[in-house]
C-alpha cells in the first residue's frame, strides 16, 4: 500500500471517529424531561390507597425508535407523578398490580406542561368514613367497606398501627383483624388494635385501615391518622 494510501485511509478514520463522537456527545447532550404528569388513582372521584411503591402504572409513547415503557409507581395516598417529555401516551393499569379489578384499556394522555390526569380503577372492596378514638393503650377505628365489584370476597379488614406514616402490610407494629365474614358492606363496624409496649412512650402513633379481598395481593387502605398519645 502506498504512503498516499495509507494517509488518505487514516484521514477518513480520523474522520469517522470525529463524526461519531460528535454524534456521541449530542445524544448525550439532549435536555432531560421537564413536564410533569400526576394524579390519582380514583374510585367515585376519591383516591384508593395503596401500599406504598408496590402498585404501578404503564406510560407507553409510540412513534419512536425505542418503544419502552415508563414504570409510574403509585404512592400510599394513591397519588402518583413522573416527569416526561410534551407528547401523546398511553398510560395502563398493570394487570395484577394494585387492589382494584383488571382493566385492559389504556387511556390517551396528551402532556404539555404540567399534566394532571385522574385514573379511575375499579376497587373490589374501599375504606371509607374512617373515624378513630382511643382508650388506654387500645385504638378503635370505626370504619365502612364500600363493595366496588359485586363478585368479590372479603376476606379480612385490618387496622394497623405504627410509629411512622409508613404504615401498610409490610410496614407495622400491631394489627387489629376482622373477619370478613363478620363485615357487611356498606354498614358501619368496629376494629380494634392494641398499641404495642414498644410504642407506648412515643409522642405519637399512626393507624391505618386496609381491606383484603380473597385472591388479592395488594389491600386498600385508608389514609393513615395520627392519633396523640402524649
Amino acid at each position: 500500500m502506498s504512503i498516499m494510501k495509507v494517509r488518505s485511509y487514516i484521514y477518513s478514520l480520523l474522520l469517522l471517529l470525529v463524526i461519531a463522537g460528535a454524534s456521541s456527545c449530542k445524544k448525550d447532550n439532549y435536555e432531560a424531561p421537564k413536564s410533569k404528569l400526576s394524579g390519582r388513582v380514583v374510585f367515585n372521584g376519591q383516591p384508593i390507597g395503596v401500599r406504598s411503591n408496590q402498585v404501578q402504572l404503564e406510560l407507553w409513547q409510540h412513534g419512536y425508535d425505542f418503544f419502552n415503557k415508563i414504570q409510574i409507581f403509585v404512592d400510599q395516598n394513591g397519588s402518583f407523578s413522573a416527569l416526561v417529555f410534551d407528547g401523546d401516551y398511553k398510560l395502563t393499569r398493570l394487570p395484577g398490580s394494585g387492589p382494584w379489578v383488571t382493566q385492559t384499556d389504556s387511556i390517551d394522555v396528551h402532556v404539555s406542561g404540567n399534566t394532571i390526569v385522574d385514573v379511575p380503577v375499579t376497587p373490589y372492596f374501599a375504606v371509607t368514613n374512617a373515624a378513630y378514638t382511643r382508650s388506654g393503650n387500645d385504638i378503635t377505628a370505626s370504619v365502612t367497606i364500600a363493595r366496588g365489584d359485586q363478585g368479590s370476597q372479603l376476606e379480612q379488614v385490618r387496622l394497623y398501627v405504627f410509629r411512622t406514616t409508613l404504615l401498610d402490610q409490610d410496614n407495622n407494629s400491631a394489627i387489629g383483624v376482622v373477619n370478613g365474614a363478620a363485615v357487611t358492606p356498606g354498614t358501619p363496624f368496629n376494629a380494634t388494635v392494641t398499641i404495642p409496649a414498644a410504642l407506648t412512650g412515643a409522642d405519637a402513633v399512626y393507624v391505618r385501615v386496609g381491606v383484603k379481598t380473597v385472591g388479592a395481593n395488594e389491600l386498600a387502605y385508608s389514609a393513615p391518622q395520627k392519633i396523640q398519645l402524649k
